[in-house]
């Protein structure tokens, strides 16, 4: 089989998923799954080569990374104060949940799939997790004082969603 054949086969296996102008950037997304997969793999063997890598994971760290994750990935995704981090990326499309923006990926290509990684915060999820999870083997004092205050921020976050409701139930002080 030639080159130009398994190409050919690779592109015709994709032509069905969707209309070219509202195809995934594919390749892009690859590329960017590779990076992530390489990374974790090359902090996992680099963390087994030098006697880092844990036996197992305390439940006590996984809810402290887990709810971390979520609170980084909203940070990078949603929050009004990170988005000149994904205007390049981004169209803006109105406000979002309390000090939060929608926004939508925009461009072709490598842009395209950067947008639409930088507005999903279950897509940035897992790269956070994995970050922190490396961070635990390689830095985790640092790691667990950076978890900690992310933490500390999505309980204060749902507080004061808890708060502002009892406010407008007429429950708040005078």
């Amino acid at each position: 089989m030639s080159v130009d054949s398994l190409t050919r086969e690779a592109r015709d296996a994709f032509e069905g998923y969707a209309e070219p102008e509202e195809r995934p950037p594919f390749r892009t997304y690859a590329t960017l799954a590779a990076v992530l997969n390489t990374g974790f793999a090359g902090a996992l063997l680099a963390a087994k080569r030098s006697n880092r890598l844990p036996e197992s994971v305390s439940t006590k760290d996984l809810v402290l990374i887990g709810t971390a994750s979520h609170k980084l990935s909203r940070v990078i995704a949603k929050d009004k104060v990170t988005a000149f981090l994904r205007a390049p990326f981004t169209e803006y499309q109105g406000r979002g949940g309390p000090a939060e923006v929608e926004e939508r990926a925009r461009g072709e290509g490598v842009r395209r799939a950067v947008g639409e990684l930088l507005t999903c915060p279950y897509c940035l999820g897992l790269w956070a997790a994995g970050a922190f999870h490396a961070g635990l083997m390689f830095a985790p004092r640092v790691t667990r004082v950076t978890a900690s205050t992310l933490t500390a921020l999505t309980l204060s976050d749902f507080l004061q969603i808890a708060y502002k409701a009892a406010e407008d139930r007429g429950l708040g002080s005078s």
